[in-house]
């Protein structure tokens, strides 16, 4: 099962500071026991394509080794604690879960 997550941050959070806090935050939640593997990223040099969308600032994908697994996850204190301090700095964030 994998979970990704792609941020928006606002104008205002578009400074060093706040990317630095917000860089340590994902690396942070890396460290929750229940994930399997994971990273985080900002969009990729890719070629542009019609189908290709780089509008995000970052990106986090997560993988667990079952649904139950992310559903822990979900209710981890260190990930609300993530949610908690950083949400006032993006504008949008989206969910894609793969099973």
């Amino acid at each position: 099962m994998e979970h990704h997550v792609y941020f928006w941050l606002k104008e205002e959070n578009q400074n060093d500071a706040d990317r630095a806090a917000f860089e340590q935050g994902m690396t942070e939640l890396l460290k929750i026991e229940n994930i399997a593997s994971g990273i985080w990223g900002k969009s990729a040099a890719t070629p542009e394509r019609p189908v290709t969308d780089k509008s995000f600032d970052y990106a986090l994908s997560l993988k667990f080794d079952s649904i139950e697994q992310h559903n822990i996850y979900q209710d981890h204190a260190e990930h609300h604690v993530f949610v908690d301090k950083f949400k006032d700095l993006w504008a949008s964030a989206k969910v894609m879960d793969v099973a």
